[in-house]
Order: structure tokens, then C-alpha cells, then sequence
């Protein structure tokens, strides 16, 4: 309806405006053409009346005839005016012998004709001045052929033209305006055609247009009501072209999501699973030993408290990781010095890093200071120095720098480990994954420790990348802003 409307007024609004400009010409040209008109019959009817010396013999019946039939053609008032400014002719006669001082008037005595039109009253006054030629007679002596004189020779000379009077005519426009009417009835009436016709054509043209949208709609619908197997495939304009790739992303990345989530499910079960079918092997082994000794009681025992120790991180990380994703709990955000923090995070793990002969290294380049959450900041530098320390090499070394600018500081953290394959970096942040399964289990990873450390560092509004070579080492780089912004 909303397009219908637009489109209407787009369609009916230029024909009104080409109507009332068009009028409005036409109203323009008859009144220049009428006014040209009458103003030519009345240098004519000037030019009769001074071939007739009507200003000094105004008693002239034949030309109040004409004055009067042509005042009935045009339907206006004629008014002839002396130089003394009195009327000695008047169609409505009720002005004859009165004064008319106005200004045409006025003006006209300089020998110029002039028009107005008065748009309130609705008619066309103009003045025309009544011209007489004078000449004056000049007595001369001619030479004769004989060579002798010729006297008291007479010659008249044209001097000039001389105002003896003016004509006032006043036209009444409405009486004159009949074709006027006719073009405004036309124009209106065709107005009404156009205004009919627009209605059936532009339903048309919007009901073709929309479809593609409602296609696309419809289609959409069925993605939201759950099926995300199809692809949207709408191409009748570069719009929807756009909208249909767009959503295509984006149904991409929520058949991502399922799949992601799907496995997601599945990785916990087989988690949650594996130490308890641990625990209960070692339980039904025990139980099916009769008088085992006691270092063998023991020794079950210590497997059964690892196994419910791992059971229990796992339990720990996964509810790290609901509470970091609902992003319920706010940040803890304080003005922290980022270099004591490093060193007290380093400081911390040492006693891990020297059980391994791990050398930790600590490469400050400036003071920093910025806005972070230190439990959550510390839990995501501690799990990447920590997984730097048990994924190394004997004797290895871990180095952590830290760097800013004016926007961002930089936590480097580097290693001399075993590095990762490149086909493995774009899954590591993922949960559960783990590119050494066999070693992961040894040193008691649940595969969920770099997912939490992104899950952190995004909530900062930061960014991490790793940098690898297999047998080189790996590099971890995280950056967070220093000023922390809310959304």
C-alpha cells in the first residue's frame, strides 16, 4: 500500500503541475495576443480619429459609431481625453465631460503607449495616444530659367507629431476568457481520465514488482520455521541478488551453528563419558579382586581420584564457558597496571614451568595501563602461557611481551614448542578440539581452554591470532583496547 501510495503521487502530481503550468500559458498567451490585438485596432482607430479632427470637432456621429461598434467587439469601454484632460467621448457615457488625471493617462501625453492587467478585478486597461502631424508654411524667392527672380513662393514643412489626445480602453478578461473555460473543463476532465487510468496500472506494476520480495519472503519464513537445507535463489533485481547472497551467509553460518552445537553436544557427552567409564572399570575391577593387596587397592584408588579430579575441570570449564557466552555477568572492568599483572600471572606458573625445566620469560617495552577485568583477563593469558608451558619441548623456553600504542596493548606470548599444522590453526579455538588427542589427555587438557581464552578476549573487545610452524614453535598475539567502551 505504502509503494502503491508513493508511486501514485509520483505519477499524478506531474500531470497536475503540466496541467495548471499549461493553463497558466495559455492564460498568458490569450492575454498578450488579445492586448496586441486591441492595441493595433486602437492605433487604427487613433489614426481615424486624427484624420478626422475628432479632438477639435468631437460632434462626429460617424465616428461615435465606430468608437461604439468596436467597443461592443471587444466588449470593453472606450474613453476618448483631451489635452485638458477632460472626456469628450465615453462608451458608458457616464464620464463624458469629467477629468481623468490618472496615471496612464499622465504617462500616455509622452507619446507612448502602455497596458496593465489588475489580476483582482479581472480586466485590461491600456492607452493609446491620438498623434497629429503639424507643419508650418515658409515664403521663399525661386530663380527663374530666364535668370531672373520669382517671388512670395509658399511651402509647407513637416515639423513633427504633436499628442492631441488618448484613447482609454478598458476590457473586461472574464468576458473574453471563453476558451479559457473550455481548456480548463478539457484539462480537468482529462485529469479525471488519467487519475482512473494510473489506478488499475500502478496495482498492476506493483503487484510485478513485489513479487520477487515476496518470493523472498516466503522463502525466508521457511528458513526461520527451521529448514536450513535450502538456499535462498531469488535473482529478478540487484536487491534482491543482494538480500539473497546476503542470507545465504548467513544461512551458512547457522548450518554452522547447528553443526557446531550438534557436535558440541556429542564432544560433552563423550567427555563427561570417558572418565566416568573410567571410574567404573577401576570400581568393577576392584570389586571382582578378592584379598588384593593393599598397594594395589591403593593404586586403583589414586586412578579413580584423577579420573574425578578431570571430570570435575571439565564440569568447571563448561560452566566457564555458559557463563562467558549468556555475557550475563558484566564485565569487572578496573584501571589496572598490565605489567604487574604479567609478572604476578608469571609468577604463578613458574612452579609448573620448573617441574618441565621451562624457561619463562617476561619482555616489557613500556608502562601500560587499561581497562580489563583481571580474574577473566588473567584466566585467558594464564591458559595460553600454560598450554605454552605443556606443549614444549625438554628444556624449552616461554616468552611473554607486552607492548601498546595509543589505542591497544599487545600480549605476545611465544614458545619453542612442538608448533602446530597449519590445516589444525583454524580449528584450535574451537571446543573440545584438540590436534594431539593422545598428548591432551596426558597432561590433563579438556580441549576447551583456548575457546574460553577467545570467549574472553572478545568480551574486551579485542582480537587473538596464532602464528605456527610445526617444529618452530608457536606465537600467540592478543590485543585489547586500553579504554574499554560499553556497547
Amino acid at each position: 500500500m505504502r509503494l502503491f501510495v508513493v508511486m501514485f503521487l509520483v505519477s499524478i502530481l506531474p500531470v497536475l503541475l503540466l496541467g495548471w503550468v499549461l493553463l497558466g500559458t495559455a492564460e498568458e498567451v490569450q492575454m498578450e495576443n488579445s492586448t496586441q490585438e486591441m492595441q493595433s485596432q486602437a492605433l487604427i482607430l487613433a489614426n481615424q480619429l486624427s484624420a478626422a479632427n475628432y479632438m477639435e470637432n468631437p460632434n462626429n456621429q460617424a465616428m461615435d459609431k465606430v468608437i461604439e461598434q468596436i467597443a461592443d467587439i471587444w466588449g470593453a469601454r472606450i474613453q476618448i481625453i483631451d489635452r485638458n484632460f477632460r472626456v469628450i467621448s465615453d462608451t458608458y457615457v457616464v464620464d463624458v465631460g469629467k477629468y481623468n488625471i490618472s496615471e496612464k493617462v499622465m504617462k500616455c501625453w509622452n507619446g507612448h503607449a502602455s497596458s496593465s492587467f489588475d489580476e483582482e478585478k479581472h480586466f485590461i486597461a491600456f492607452t493609446q495616444p491620438i498623434l497629429t502631424e503639424t507643419s508650418i508654411s515658409r515664403q521663399f524667392t525661386a530663380v527663374t530659367a530666364e535668370g531672373g527672380f520669382q517671388n512670395n513662393i509658399l511651402k509647407e514643412e513637416t515639423t513633427g507629431e504633436v499628442v492631441r489626445g488618448v484613447i482609454l480602453v478598458t476590457v473586461d478578461i472574464q468576458a473574453r476568457q471563453g476558451f479559457l473555460v473550455l481548456l480548463r473543463e478539457k484539462g480537468i476532465l482529462l485529469e479525471i481520465a488519467v487519475f482512473f487510468l494510473l489506478i488499475p496500472v500502478i496495482l498492476f506494476l506493483v503487484t510485478w514488482l513485489l513479487k520477487p520480495f515476496k518470493t523472498l519472503a516466503m522463502e525466508i519464513n521457511q528458513a526461520a520455521d527451521g529448514d536450513l537445507r535450502d538456499k535462498v535463489n531469488v535473482r529478478n533485481y540487484a536487491e534482491t541478488d543482494r538480500i539473497s547472497d546476503s542470507f545465504n551467509r548467513t544461512l551458512s553460518r547457522l548450518q554452522m551453528l547447528d553443526e557446531s552445537r550438534q557436535e558440541f553436544v556429542s564432544n560433552v557427552s563423550h567427555e563427561l563419558k570417558t572418565p566416568i567409564t573410567s571410574i567404573r572399570v577401576l570400581a568393577d575391577s576392584l570389586m571382582s579382586m578378592e584379598n588384593a593387596p593393599l598397594e594395589l587397592y591403593q593404586e586403583f584408588m589414586r586412578d579413580i581420584s584423577e579420573e574425578i579430579d578431570r571430570e570435575s575441570k571439565i564440569i568447571d570449564d563448561l560452566l566457564s564457558l555458559v557463563r562467558l557466552d549468556k555475557k550475563t555477568g558484566a564485565l569487572n572492568i578496573t584501571r589496572m597496571n598490565i605489567n604487574e599483572l604479567m609478572e604476578l600471572i608469571l609468577k604463578r606458573l613458574r612452579p609448573i614451568a620448573k617441574r618441565s625445566n621451562i624457561e619463562l620469560l617476561f619482555e616489557s617495552f613500556r608502562p601500560v595501563t587499561a581497562d580489563i577485568d583481571e580474574v577473566k583477563l588473567t584466566l585467558a593469558v594464564s591458559n595460553l602461557v600454560e598450554n605454552a608451558i605443556k606443549y614444549n619441548v625438554k628444556s624449552g623456553w616461554v616468552k611473554l611481551s607486552l607492548n601498546a600504542d595509543s589505542k591497544f596493548f599487545y600480549i605476545k606470548i611465544s614458545d619453542s614448542g612442538c608448533g602446530i599444522p597449519e590445516d589444525a590453526q583454524g580449528h584450535i579455538f574451537e571446543r573440545f578440539y584438540r590436534v594431539d588427542k593422545a598428548r591432551s589427555r596426558e597432561t590433563g587438557g579438556t580441549g576447551l581452554g583456548l575457546s574460553i581464552t577467545k570467549t574472553i578476549v572478545q568480551l574486551h573487545r579485542g582480537a587473538i591470532k596464532v602464528y605456527s610452524k610445526e617444529r618452530e614453535g608457536t606465537t600467540f598475539v592478543v590485543r585489547i583496547p586500553l579504554v574499554y567502551i560499553k556497547e
